[in-house]
């Protein structure tokens, strides 16, 4: 079951008797709680963590009825804690408790009625080595038939999902200000949902640009180096000086701005070698090869394209190369050496 299906379930007052939340995202987590909870009375929404208690207390606290409230909501943490322990040939031992799934199949063959009982599951994603620990939470808990998959949202879902939130904060905001936002946050829609509510009570009203998003999104992976790489793609030198005054005053590891640059040239390489002519092609052409691109990337990756003459992209690598060097040579002054790199690639 997807999230968008449960929610559709409680607009209908459809509720389930009991659910299992499986996966790591966030935001659809906090959606499918808050919704839940308003269904029940106020206080009636009881939380518990397995990794504190034990899952017979849980269901024992599901059975007793309330004096208050015929309908209850209880929020399990941790659901992973009440697995029985194994040894595992990765990493020992893996995270247990009582490990006894009996209780819990005694209870789903008479729940209580009016109690929503939730269990949550985040410690293990739907990927790698992970998803063997995810199937055997799935089957632990195998007697709960409402199964949700929290899976993290593409790059894609997450820069349509920001633009739905922004729309609905009466927030506007450029196209280039919204994908910087969902790039530098790791296409992270719960920390874009909480920064986008606060840039709605900056901004007053005005539009929100690339620059208000370097300078307000706190722990935004490095939104300064992306303005100073597409400064430099596009041949812009007094402005890739004064966005490197930034990052020199704000103490940013400029290798990491180099990595960046050398990125954006070779897909420049790349497109020219394919003879792709504008934004779109460029966008279609990334996009079929597996790579996510938002228009704008694309935008940015076709002005390195025209500014740039296939020997000067290739000049434009050796230069990074050579500085990427420098910096991590023992020299007095990180800065100087970026200069230099700047005033060779655009003077």
């Amino acid at each position: 079951m997807t999230p968008a299906q449960l929610l559709f379930r409680i607009k209908k007052q459809a509720l389930p008797t009991a659910a299992l939340l499986l996966g790591p995202e966030a935001y659809e987590r906090r959606r499918l709680k808050e919704a839940l909870a308003a269904t029940v009375p106020q206080d009636a929404l009881t939380e518990h963590d397995l990794s504190e208690r034990s899952l017979v207390e849980v269901l024992d606290d599901a059975r007793s009825l309330s004096l208050f409230a015929s309908e209850r909501l209880i929020w399990v943490y941790n659901a992973e804690s009440a697995l029985p322990r194994v040894r595992s040939d990765d990493d020992g031992e893996s995270e247990s408790g009582s490990g006894d799934a009996g209780p819990l199949n005694h209870y789903m063959k008479d729940p209580t009625p009016g109690v929503v009982l939730v269990f949550e599951a985040i410690r293990f994603d739907f990927e790698g080595d992970e998803k063997r620990k995810l199937e055997r939470v799935r089957k632990f808990f195998s007697a709960i038939p409402d199964v949700v998959e929290l899976r993290r949202f593409s790059v894609q879902d997450a820069r349509a999902e920001a633009e739905l939130l922004a729309g609905r904060a009466g927030l506007r905001m450029d196209s280039g200000a919204l994908d910087l936002l969902v790039e530098a946050l790791g296409a992270d829609v719960a920390r874009v949902a909480v920064e986008i509510e606060k840039l709605s009570l900056f901004a007053g009203g005005r539009p929100v640009g690339v620059d208000d998003i370097s300078a307000l999104v706190p722990d935004a992976r490095a939104t300064t180096i992306f303005v100073l790489v597409n400064a430099l793609g596009r041949r812009d030198r007094a402005r890739a000086l004064e966005v490197l005054d930034t990052l020199t005053r704000e103490g940013e590891y400029l290798p990491l701005a180099l990595a960046f640059l050398s990125t954006q040239f070779r897909m420049a390489l790349v497109a020219r070698e394919a003879g792709l002519k504008s934004s779109q092609q460029i966008q279609g052409h990334f996009t079929r090869l597996g790579v996510p691109m938002w228009g704008s990337r694309a935008e940015q990756i076709h002005q390195t394209l025209t500014k740039f003459s296939q020997p000067q992209m290739e000049r434009a690598l050796s230069l990074i190369y050579q500085a990427d060097k420098g910096l991590r040579d023992a020299r007095p002054d990180d800065r100087i050496v970026m200069e230099q790199f700047i005033l060779q690639l655009v003077g």
